[in-house]
């Protein structure tokens, strides 16, 4: 399988751990000025009709899942016109119907409208991206879940107690499909109003550099501001390694997703691996991916009451409910079956 891409989190725990399921993914081709020791897989060499023009004799089947957002709909047409003439199925799994990272969302739409109508075998997350899916074009997508995100020994590693209620909002570098500020002032409010709760904030060092993308003074300021009066825990690093995330996650007893718009999320599942409970935006399909707490938040505005609502839910019902490990490696058993039956049918 020429999968686009290979090395994400996702798509390694859609097939069997042991190679079981017999299917073999191709490795990433590492994209031109990233280092030889980079586990970069970004921007995906494989969306070039050359690379599929040079190398279709070495897969069945290519499975698209992320990395055409800088990719034109006359570039995708192209990639779809080079593996037809070289008689190769495409799949595509429908993550985003909204990508988070882009503001305006015609870009993604238009994208979509190429790859939706052009795949051999369309799979999604939820029925209700399903359903979008249907409604949107006419066409049916197989609902398979999200895996683990978490691997064995962290995914059974004990949270531990604590008598404390920790609120953690991670604005990462400022994606544009999050607020945090207005979710991150009204959670200091709130959080006040609970005995033993605390407020954490964590974001990234790139929001403070003038010189990056991210940079975003307003931000900054005004969490420097509640930091100041004590409201909030505020830390600024670099990205977490895989280890510092769970121990980050682990630590808060809610994570609250500042997000505007959105489909699935990557984050929702590590917390559910990891017993760490989440309060997700209405919109999008978080509820039906994962148990959690949802309150309403738009880009139009922050409806406060929800978001008390779902932070006052979560503080009741602790221990939140947490994967069990048996559960999801059945669950990858029963995905990497699914994958390998739907390219079969694909094939010629």
């Amino acid at each position: 399988v020429a999968s686009v891409p290979a090395g994400h989190v996702y798509v390694r725990h859609i097939h069997a751990a042991d190679g079981s399921d017999g299917v073999t993914l191709l490795p990433d081709p590492r994209p031109n000025g990233a280092p030889s020791t980079s586990q970069q897989w970004w921007p995906p060499v494989m969306l070039d009709p050359d690379w599929v023009r040079a190398h279709h004799g070495t897969f069945d089947v290519y499975h698209l899942h992320f990395g055409f957002d800088a990719q034109s709909p006359e570039q995708l047409t192209a990639l779809v016109g080079e593996l037809r003439l070289r008689g190769k199925p495409l799949v595509q799994t429908v993550h985003d119907l909204r990508n988070p990272h882009h503001l305006d969302r015609r870009a993604h739409d238009a994208a979509l409208d190429v790859l939706v109508p052009a795949a051999d075998c369309l799979i999604t997350l939820t029925p209700g991206a399903a359903a979008e899916i249907a409604a949107r074009w006419g066409r049916t997508a197989h609902v398979l879940p999200h895996p683990h995100v978490v691997d064995e020994p962290e995914l059974s590693a004990p949270r531990g107690r604590r008598a404390e209620f920790v609120v953690g909002v991670h604005a990462k570098s400022l994606r544009p499909n999050m607020a945090p500020l207005p979710v991150i002032r009204a959670l200091a409010g709130i959080t006040q109003t609970l005995p033993r709760a605390r407020l954490r904030v964590d974001i990234h060092h790139d929001a403070h550099d003038p010189a990056a993308r991210a940079y975003a003074p307003d931000v900054m300021a005004g969490l420097g501001s509640l930091a100041a009066s004590g409201l909030l825990d505020l830390r600024v690093h670099d990205y977490f390694d895989d280890g510092d995330l769970w121990t980050y996650l682990r630590s808060l007893d809610l994570s609250v997703l500042p997000y505007t718009f959105g489909t699935h999320s990557g984050w929702l599942e590590a917390c559910h691996d990891l017993g760490t409970a989440v309060a997700a935006p209405d919109c999008g399909f978080y509820a039906e991916q994962r148990p959690c707490h949802l309150y309403r938040h738009a880009p139009d505005g922050l409806d406060v009451r929800s978001l008390e609502a779902a932070v006052r839910q979560a503080y009741a019902h602790r221990p939140a409910p947490r994967a069990n490990p048996g559960a999801r490696a059945a669950e990858r058993r029963a995905l990497a079956a699914a994958h390998r039956a739907l390219y079969e049918r694909c094939l010629p």
